[in-house]
């Protein structure tokens, strides 16, 4: 069972920019399907991308364009880079894994979780 640790997130100005890392405690999970979902208080957690085993990539329209997902294989991690913050990206960000290489955009495809890290974006 591999487990999920996220790091990264703080505090950031709108506008701002944050690298969010997620580092699986093994190493097979480089070639399977890594997500990122995020979770407003009393919101339902949303999907926000995520990288299949072939290292395609796919994003919530929300932040296309701005987010970039993508492997350091060698550290056995994802990263979410997220550039031209805004306040409605503030969340807790949590990292999933699956033990397929194809990805899915429904949460409960995903068994494996990190414990989220928070971003705030403000003035």
């Amino acid at each position: 069972q591999v487990q999920l640790v996220e790091s990264g997130g703080g505090s950031v100005q709108i506008g701002g920019s944050l690298r969010l890392s997620c580092t699986a405690s093994v190493s097979a999970y480089n070639n399977n399907c890594m997500a990122w979902f995020r979770q407003e208080p009393g919101k339902e957690r949303e999907w926000v991308a995520h990288i299949n085993g072939g290292d395609s990539t796919s994003y919530a329209d929300s932040v296309k364009r701005r987010f970039t997902i993508g492997r350091d294989s060698a550290k056995n991690s994802v990263y979410l880079e997220m550039s031209r913050l805004k306040p409605e990206d503030t969340a807790m960000y949590y990292c999933a894994a699956r033990d397929w290489v194809g990805c899915e955009k429904d949460q409960s495809r995903y068994p494996y979780w990190g414990q989220g890290t928070q971003v705030t974006v403000s003035s």
